[in-house]
């Protein structure tokens, strides 16, 4: 009898049934073994990074497997808006995708394309060869696909936060993700994310997004400005990464036990 496979709830099915703000953490490392105690941690979410990592196709395919165990939800940034690459993550099993860098509605258009198999999108057709169906072990997965993966695109630039209202009513785009770190950056204040223009973006984003019925999500280390923005409306927030918390804490380390070593002041993500 064969056996017949469901998959996860996906990112989408989550912030639906969520009654308070999920919170997670990055995994940047490319190393399974902090994929998996990340995992086990308790946390919501986590986003594993394909964009400013040394992780590729085959690690990501290791750190989804190390992470499935555990309930934790796992989503996977690509590195660009690209068809290809967008396919090719998603056969090898990433169930939630973040693409960033989104900056207009077509280019939202263009990610949710991307995500979906014909006629709904572009997508290539593999799926009895992939882990994203289990190799045909999910029933129906070809027509299935679009409501059990999730995307989320990300507004990480002063363009973005003008079109954020257009671009998170794109019909396919289940969430929004806003990167302090680049939109800092697009505004001139670069490597100032608590900057009070920066912040106020921020919060006009959140705002914006909110007003269209989508969730809006935001990425911040600095524990009062996450919570600032959780309380601004914020329905998920990124507070850590697996190299930040290692870093940190060997700092603290270093800074108890070895005479002249203080601790130093960093930019948040």
């Amino acid at each position: 009898m064969p056996l017949h496979l469901e998959p996860a709830p996906s990112f989408r099915d989550r912030l639906t049934a969520a009654d308070r703000p999920l919170v997670g953490a990055w995994i940047c490392s490319g190393s399974p073994i902090a994929a998996e105690i990340v995992a086990g941690s308790g946390l919501d979410w986590t986003l594993i990074d394909g964009e400013h990592s040394p992780i590729g196709l085959e690690s990501m395919l290791s750190l989804l497997q190390a992470v499935a165990p555990y309930p934790i939800t796992p989503v996977v940034r690509v590195a660009n808006n690209d068809p290809v690459l967008i396919k090719q993550t998603l056969d090898l099993g990433a169930q939630n995708l973040l693409v960033p860098m989104v900056n207009t509605a077509d280019e939202a258009l263009a990610a949710v394309a991307a995500t979906r198999y014909p006629p709904r999108g572009v997508r290539g057709v593999g799926s009895a060869l992939a882990r994203a169906a289990q190799f045909n072990r999910i029933e129906n997965y070809l027509q299935r696909a679009h409501e059990i993966t999730s995307l989320t695109v990300q507004i990480e630039t002063d363009a973005a936060v003008r079109n954020a209202g257009a671009i998170a009513e794109v019909d396919g785009v289940d969430a929004v993700f806003i990167g302090p770190s680049d939109l800092a950056a697009s505004m001139g204040l670069l490597g100032q994310q608590e900057h009070p223009d920066v912040i106020a973006a921020v919060e006009q984003t959140i705002a914006t997004v909110r007003e269209t019925g989508k969730p809006v999500g935001v990425n911040a280390f600095t524990p009062a400005t996450a919570r600032r923005y959780l309380d601004a409306g914020a329905s998920f927030a990124l507070v850590a990464a697996d190299v930040s918390i290692l870093a940190r804490a060997t700092e603290k380390l270093a800074a108890e036990w070895i005479a002249g070593v203080g601790s130093t002041e960093h930019a948040s993500y």
